[in-house]
C-alpha cells in the first residue's frame, strides 16, 4: 500500500509539473509569436520608409546634378565673355567691349546662385553703378579666372542633400534588416517552445515513470534553451507594453 501511496504521489507530481510547464510554456510562446509581430511590423515599416527616403534622396541628387549641369554651362558662357572682353578692350574695340561686359553683368546678375557668387567673388558690392566698371573690377579678382567646379567642397554641396537621405535611407534599410533578423529569432523560439509543448502533452502517455522524466528534463531543457535565447534579442524598438493601452 505504501509503495502504491508512493507511485500515485509520484505521478501527482509530475502532473502538476507538467501541468505548470505547459501553463509556462504557454505564456512564452504567445509573448514569443506577439514580439515576433512587432518585429515583422518594424521591419515593414522601415523597409518602406527607407525605400521613401531613397526616393526622395534620388531626387534630390538629380536636381542637384541638374542644377550643377545649369551652372556649368553658364560657367562656360561666363568664361567666354571674359575671353571676349579681354580680346575687345585689347584690341581697342570699345563697342564690342561694351556689349560683352554689359552682357556678362546681367548674365551673372539674373542666373548667379549666391553659392556660385561666394566661390567666383561675385557680389557686386562696388561703388560705381556702371555695369562695365563693375565686371571689370570683379574680373581682377583671381576668384573670377578660376572655375568654381575646381572646388570639390563646391561640387559636393550640389549633393549634400541628396547624400544625408541617402545615408538616412541605409541606415533605416540597416534597422529593417535587424528586425527581420530578431523577428526570425523569435520565430525560432516559438518552435522551440512548440516542440516543448509537444514534449509535455505527450509525457502523460508514458507508463514508465523513468520515460516521464526524460521527455520532461528534455522539455525543461528545451524551455531553458529557448528562454535564455529570447532574452538575448533586442526588443523592437520604441517597445512599450504601456504604450499599448494608452488611448
Amino acid at each position: 500500500m505504501t509503495e502504491i501511496k508512493k507511485k500515485k504521489s509520484t505521478a501527482q507530481i509530475l502532473e502538476i509539473v507538467v501541468v505548470i510547464m505547459l501553463g509556462i510554456t504557454a505564456l512564452f510562446t504567445a509573448w514569443a509569436s506577439w514580439v515576433g509581430s512587432l518585429h515583422g511590423g518594424n521591419q515593414s515599416t522601415n523597409y518602406t520608409k527607407s525605400n521613401n527616403i531613397a526616393a526622395e534622396g534620388n531626387s534630390e541628387y538629380n536636381a542637384g546634378v541638374q542644377n550643377m549641369m545649369q551652372d556649368m554651362m553658364l560657367w562656360s558662357e561666363v568664361s567666354d565673355l571674359q575671353i571676349d572682353i579681354s580680346f575687345a578692350q585689347d584690341n581697342g574695340n570699345d563697342e564690342a567691349f561694351e556689349q560683352a561686359a554689359n552682357k556678362l553683368f546681367f548674365k551673372l546678375n539674373d542666373n548667379l546662385t549666391s553659392e556660385m557668387a561666394t566661390v567666383i567673388g561675385c557680389n557686386w558690392e562696388y561703388a560705381s553703378d556702371n555695369p562695365t566698371e563693375i565686371v571689370l573690377d570683379w574680373m581682377q579678382n583671381e576668384q573670377a579666372t578660376v572655375s568654381p567646379f575646381s572646388d570639390e567642397a563646391f561640387v559636393s554641396s550640389y549633393i549634400a542633400s541628396a547624400q544625408t537621405l541617402l545615408a538616412e535611407s541605409d541606415a533605416v534599410l540597416a534597422q529593417g534588416v535587424k528586425d527581420n533578423t530578431n523577428g526570425d529569432a523569435y520565430g525560432l523560439v516559438t518552435v522551440i517552445y512548440g516542440v516543448v509543448l509537444f514534449l509535455l502533452g505527450i509525457a502523460g502517455s508514458f507508463k514508465s515513470d523513468k520515460n516521464k522524466y526524460v521527455i520532461i528534463a528534455v522539455s525543461l531543457l528545451s524551455f531553458l534553451i529557448a528562454t535564455i535565447y529570447m532574452l538575448t534579442i533586442p526588443m523592437p524598438t520604441g517597445f512599450s507594453v504601456i504604450g499599448f493601452f494608452k488611448p
